[in-house]
């Protein structure tokens, strides 16, 4: 016994000095995000009032440059290891205001393709760029500010529910859809022991994980972002909810950049562009019915000739 408890000591004292050992990574983004209102020649100037307005700024050479969202992966190569290559030569766009949709078994590349597009990781071949600016340019911070993210399982809330509050006034007040209404979270939230004011416990052990699902959805109607990222969205919520939420998710969506992850297809059927992914490369590219047209993998899949692993 005393043995397998030294081992044990020993693997973990590895990994804390494997950790201790690391590189410290140094964030040498010059671009920042800036609030900006349009002159009369319509050129941008920055301002600090809030004007409904973003532009991306070069604090190296001052340049400013209009965040409309616009998503381009440039032939791009990544692996977390040098041994595996995880993608291969990638190349996609995304429009401002277009939803693209990541389709594949696991393991083919999808989450990896969204973990670039956060910068968690800095790409080893090819780039990314938005509105024209490589991403490496851009400050991490930022990046984060500017992305919402749904997780399946994880929901950051630490404290009270004191921002849902805000989203249910916005319901009743005739909002654009935003809010409790967009997650259908309402209902449930006042059937808690203390409504609104409910303390969450530690990684919202005290509600199930698909009420976790929806307060996420509901929280990202009023975060607001201009580019939005959907891991399995509703992989927890049962149909009949999917479909009471499906027009609040398409109002939540409109006029924003969305990239969407779903093994359940049909979430992603009224997606702009269908990307089909395996093994680190497109396979196949289109939209539903183009798609089903070509009778390759993605009809396999939906036509359930060839199952998700």
């Amino acid at each position: 016994m005393q043995v397998n408890f030294l081992l044990a000591a020993l693997s973990g004292a590895e990994r804390i000095f494997d950790m201790m050992d690391e590189e410290l990574e140094w964030d040498e983004g010059t671009v920042t995000l800036c609030r900006v209102r349009e002159k009369e020649d319509g050129s941008l100037e920055e301002c600090r009032e809030r004007s409904g307005k973003w532009a991306w700024k070069d604090t190296a050479d001052g340049t400013v440059v209009p965040l409309c969202g616009d998503v381009r992966f440039h032939e791009v190569e990544f692996g977390y290891t040098e041994k595996k290559q995880i993608l291969k030569k990638i190349s996609l766009y995304a429009k401002p205001g277009k939803k693209i949709a990541f389709v594949g078994s696991t393991g083919a590349g999808k989450t990896t393709i969204i973990n670039l597009i956060n910068r968690f990781y800095d790409v080893q071949g090819g780039c990314i760029t938005y509105d024209g600016i490589d991403v490496k340019k851009s400050r991490r911070q930022i990046l984060e500010d500017l992305l919402d993210w749904y997780f399946r399982t994880l929901i950051y809330l630490r404290g009270r529910l004191q921002k849902i509050s805000a989203m249910e006034s916005g319901c009743k007040s005739g909002g654009s859809g935003a809010g409790s209404e967009t997650g259908q979270c309402r209902f449930f939230i006042r059937r808690l022991p203390n409504g609104y004011d409910t303390m969450i416990e530690s990684d919202g052990a005290n509600l199930s994980q698909g009420q976790r699902q929806l307060l996420a959805i509901a929280r990202a109607a009023v975060a607001d972002p201009p580019v939005l990222i959907l891991d399995e969205a509703t992989s927890s919520i049962d149909t009949r909810t999917e479909r009471l939420i499906e027009k609040g998710m398409d109002s939540l969506m409109k006029g924003r950049t969305v990239f969407v992850i779903a093994h359940r297809l049909s979430t992603v059927r009224n997606s702009n562009a269908i990307m089909v992914l395996d093994h680190g490369e497109i396979i196949e590219r289109g939209d539903h019915e183009e798609l089903l047209e070509q009778r390759g993998r993605y009809y396999q899949l939906y036509t359930g000739q060839f199952e998700l692993e």
